[in-house]
């Protein structure tokens, strides 16, 4: 009774001609892409979808491997890693630029999973962990997301270690207490991928 009832339901839906069109609009819904910022840096195992214009057999979608290299059609081996999406896409018209007239070239990061897309929180915490990275994640966002500062932590002598576009490792001071127990808005400092927020233990 059920399916001849199903089967009823679907017959009405297509003599309405609406199983077309929710079936073609499930089919044309876009995928889900992460948002990153346009500074982000590729990172091995990453996957990557290379859009190359007016040329659809060029265009792929390929991971990072582990040696930081893509292959691509045309292309070959290439580094990847460490590159923006746009510097790697400027690399890549270069290159087809031999094979293909005016090559217009768009690099999208489907699934950032590396390092380059987490923030690391260690020491003093409440459960030291990778935090993955999304547009406007903060440091408390963070900092609840690990449970807060340990027993034994020297809060306000945290700092956020990054490196910058240039491989360059920068330290930038962080007043956790001031942040968590005063309310110190200042303190919360907009993050970036591959940041490593660290919590150093209380001097006795």
């Amino acid at each position: 009774m059920a399916t001849a009832r199903l089967m009823k339901v679907l017959a009405l839906f297509l003599m309405l001609g609406l199983v077309g069109p929710l079936i073609a609009a499930e089919e044309a819904a876009p995928p889900v892409v992460p948002t990153l910022p346009s500074d982000y840096r590729i990172g091995p195992g990453d996957a990557l979808q290379m859009f190359v214009w007016r040329n659809p057999e060029l265009s792929v979608t390929v991971p990072v491997r582990p040696d930081g290299k893509i292959s691509a059609p045309l292309v070959g081996d290439m580094i990847a890693v460490g590159k923006t999406p746009a510097q790697l896409a400027s690399d890549l018209e270069v290159v087809l630029a031999e094979y293909v007239r005016s090559p217009k070239v768009n690099v999208i990061v489907t699934q950032p999973v590396s390092t380059f897309s987490q923030v690391k929180v260690v020491g003093q915490v409440g459960k030291p962990q990778s935090v993955a990275f999304r547009e406007g994640l903060t440091v408390m966002d963070v900092m609840l997301a690990v449970g807060g500062l340990g027993e034994f932590a020297a809060g306000n002598r945290s700092k956020i270690v990054r490196t910058d576009a240039d491989g360059k490792e920068i330290e930038i001071k962080l007043r956790l207490v001031d942040l968590l127990n005063k309310g110190d808005m200042k303190q919360n400092q907009a993050l970036k991928p591959g940041d490593v927020i660290v919590v150093p233990q209380s001097r006795f």
